[in-house]
């Protein structure tokens, strides 16, 4: 996820603050459908994981 497709800054704080809790519910929306998809069950999101590259998890 890359922060600059979400956010700018020409927009205020809580325009910002609604784009990240949008991309939280779509990351979690597709976690839950590929999920669903496997027959299992998503987890939630922990956000700190959206803050770190694949690497340093």
């Amino acid at each position: 996820m890359n922060a600059s497709t979400i956010i700018n800054d020409n927009m205020t704080l809580e325009e910002k603050l609604a784009a990240i809790d949008a991309a939280m519910a779509n990351a979690q929306a597709q976690a839950d459908e590929s999920a669903a998809a496997n027959g299992s069950f998503a987890a939630p999101l922990d956000p700190a994981d959206l803050t770190m590259c694949e690497g340093c998890q």
